[in-house]
């Protein structure tokens, strides 16, 4: 069978998934769009993510890479996937790609995106499980000084999951950009860099808001992109109110559909 490669762009609530790789007797965002593929296609079509988020992290712009017989166009697919997925998942865009395109390697960086509620409503049902609801006094000239001290190549083993990373890990991240917005009710925490480890943003969050809390000495950022181990940082902030908003890749590996 001949075949093409895709790139899917896909929002999810992560809400009801425990999160996107597939698991044995768990609701996972991989599976739910397999299964509607192997419906579609009537065989099993396996579909790679760029990143694999976690329990209840939701997505604005994950990325996978799927292969599919010639005979689907990206417009087909994209419209006949979204007619039979759940409501809580969407492919929002689908692009024809190089063979070579790979969804988690090809990928040139990744951007997160975090939300967080200052005022009294962000306990709202409405709005306390996509954002986290910040009861503490924030600094906003400390927070902003100290997210600035993650730009560029660090380091990043003390903000990591110990012993998720791979074997001889370097734990090295390059961070193109960090900082806080104001939005409607609180702050949102952007972030792009060329990879991420296991609860990377979430630690950051969580020890960035502690230090303009007063929480945390100032010098504690710098102290854990030193750090041999995870032992200092602060506990990582909770999953609901992370959003993967999009994965960018080099624009030669996309094709124009025929």
């Amino acid at each position: 069978m001949v075949t093409r490669t895709l790139q899917l762009v896909i929002q999810y609530d992560g809400a009801r998934f425990a999160g996107w790789q597939r698991q044995p007797a768990e609701r996972t965002v991989q599976g739910v769009l397999e299964d509607a593929l192997t419906r579609l296609c009537g065989a099993h079509v396996a579909v790679l993510g760029a990143g694999r988020t976690d329990a209840g992290v939701h997505a604005l712009g994950q990325a996978a890479g799927v292969r599919v017989s010639e005979r689907w166009t990206v417009t087909e697919l994209r419209r006949a996937m979204n007619a039979v997925l759940p409501d809580d998942v969407w492919i929002r865009e689908s692009y024809l790609m190089r063979d070579e395109f790979h969804a988690r390697y090809s990928a040139r960086s990744r951007s997160y995106r975090y939300l967080v509620g200052l005022d009294a409503d962000a306990e709202s049902p409405f709005r306390r499980r996509r954002e986290l609801a910040w009861k503490r006094g924030i600094d906003r000239g400390i927070l902003d000084a100290a997210t600035s001290l993650i730009v560029g190549s660090h380091c990043f083993r003390a903000f990591a999951v110990k012993g998720t990373a791979p074997e001889g890990d370097d734990h090295c991240c390059t961070v193109e950009q960090a900082a806080w917005q104001n939005r409607d009710g609180g702050l949102a925490f952007s972030i792009t860099a060329n990879r991420f480890l296991h609860h990377m943003v979430r630690f950051v969050v969580a020890t960035l808001l502690d230090v303009a809390a007063g929480r945390r000495e100032r010098t504690i950022i710098a102290h854990l992109l030193q750090a041999a181990d995870n032992g200092g940082v602060s506990a990582p902030a909770p999953p609901y109110a992370l959003y993967l908003e999009r994965v960018e890749y080099p624009g030669e590996l996309y094709l124009v559909d025929a």
